[in-house]
């Protein structure tokens, strides 16, 4: 219940951290004007250059603040990436149930249903596209009739989305065997999510397990695949409950390396630390699309366990990756530093600490402190 408490305390605070407006998109296949609402993060003005990962909220005018509210905690603690909102309007007259009909006999999209299907594709998601800087990456989520409705665009032989938030959801016709199928020859990375609790609706509950018994067999690197069963909620409250979940789960490789991370993954290698920053960070472009510097703290973690397992030989290799991510910087000459030093040649190591004092501070490595250094080392 605290992660509840916390995101309902959260989302009266989003308005602080983010833009929030509400706009029309016109919409020719759905004869109509539909309202969106829209989040900007509260560095979009800031980064004219930066494009954003995009989710899409289906019944976004009561799941839009709850999702806004857990990004925008994970984005204050550097945990989730900032993210562009866009929340559809379906419940002031009951358009959900018209957005997402579905053919009872063939178990795909009715006339209505076919019909909104494209206003996503062809409506909202090019309106987004042109109006603002939106990153390859894109996510769908929706509630029940909604979470069920989404799983078509999995139908796809190019899905138009990476990730699916699935919450409690109604299914269609066929789609417990359905979407473990498609999950399976889909080639591209796809992120998917699903939950139900012990007190959601017991019909839809038994289908959407089903769906969960063919997902978790899948054992591909593609696939990145969550359910969560929650004990003590309720077919509304287990929304609070998955939304962080789901999205610590999809942006896992954005997160900086932790305490456990370092202990139980990185500490206890026998070499290979450096290949290891690498890695996380190519998994970090290759899955989601994202192209940052490497943290200076993932610098110091790296540091850390090289440290401890005396593998100092590796010093020169994270002083190569430090030359590529701050060039500018003193911690290229700072690595080389320390490997110098670790390895008794303190000849070369005063030099290095004196060539970093010449360069930019970053992160807790100061000016004064690699003379320090360099005068301590000419003592010995």
């Amino acid at each position: 219940m605290k992660k509840v408490y916390l995101l309902l305390a959260l989302i009266c605070l989003i308005t602080t951290y983010s833009q929030k407006t509400t706009t029309l998109v016109s919409s020719p296949r759905l004869n109509e004007n539909r309202e969106i609402i829209i989040g900007l993060p509260a560095s979009y003005e800031k980064n004219p250059n930066k494009k954003y990962p995009l989710l899409v909220l289906l019944d976004g005018d009561y799941l839009f603040d709850p999702f806004q509210g857990a990004l925008n905690y994970g984005a204050y603690w550097d945990d989730l990436p900032e993210v562009i909102i866009v929340g559809i309007s379906q419940n002031k007259n009951n358009e959900r149930n018209v957005d997402c009909a579905v053919d009872e006999n063939t178990g795909l999209p009715a006339e209505s249903g076919e019909k909104f299907f494209e206003f996503i594709s062809m409506g909202v998601i090019p309106f987004m596209e042109k109006k603002y800087r939106i990153a390859p990456f894109k996510m769908i989520a929706g509630h029940d009739t909604t979470a069920g409705f989404l799983n078509f665009y999995l139908y796809k032989d190019q899905p138009l989305f990476n990730a699916y938030i699935s919450l409690s959801p109604e299914l269609a016709q066929g789609m417990e065997e359905q979407i473990p199928e498609r999950l399976a020859a889909i080639t591209q990375p796809i992120f998917y999510y699903q939950s139900t609790a012990d007190g959601d609706v017991k019909k839809m509950q038994t289908r959407i397990k089903k769906l969960d018994d063919g997902a978790k067999v899948i054992k591909k690197s593609t696939l990145n695949y969550r359910f969560d069963e929650f004990k003590g909620a309720t077919h509304y409250s287990l929304v609070l409950h998955s939304i962080p979940n789901a999205l610590y789960q999809f942006f896992a490789a954005y997160q900086p390396i932790s305490t456990t991370e370092f202990l139980e993954k990185i500490a206890i290698l026998p070499s290979g630390y450096v290949d290891y920053l690498t890695n996380k960070y190519d998994v970090l472009e290759k899955s989601l699309y994202m192209k940052i510097p490497i943290r200076i703290n993932d610098f110091k973690a790296i540091e850390a366990a090289i440290l401890k397992n005396k593998a100092y030989a590796e010093f020169d290799k994270l002083a190569d990756l430090a030359k590529k991510n701050y060039p500018k910087s003193m911690l290229y000459d700072y690595e080389m530093a320390m490997m110098y030093e670790k390895t008794g040649d303190l000849k070369k190591a005063v030099k290095s600490y004196q060539n970093a004092f010449q360069k930019e501070e970053i992160g807790d490595l100061t000016k004064d402190m690699m003379l320090d250094k360099a005068d301590e080392l000419k003592k010995q």
